[in-house]
């Protein structure tokens, strides 16, 4: 299974799985075929959502505004689109943890 999907209009993105409440944000690695991604915030009022976009958003470079959760806002599993960013792009900043 493939961490990365094409969405319509030609975006490209990602499965994640959320790991709440850890001692800093990161990536993890690849479980279950999804990227899992740790965060420091609890899942509580959407804090947690939050400190995923502004973490994607760091660390492909792109604006928050154009990261979005798209599937799995109440759920540790996610769908998130990246902005503009070719598959190409979001797999070569990835391949330290692929």
């Amino acid at each position: 299974m493939d961490v990365f999907f094409s969405a319509k209009e030609g975006r490209s993105g990602l499965k994640l799985i959320i790991q709440t409440k850890a001692k800093k944000t990161g990536i993890v690695g690849v479980y279950d075929g999804m990227l899992k991604l740790a965060v420091a915030s609890p899942p509580v009022d959407g804090k947690a959502n939050n400190e995923v976009i502004a973490f994607l958003a760091d660390f492909f470079n792109v604006k928050k505004s154009d990261v979005s959760i798209i599937s799995g806002e109440r759920s540790r599993r996610k769908i998130c689109l990246l902005g503009s960013l070719e598959e190409e792009d979001i797999r070569e900043r990835l391949r330290p943890f692929l």
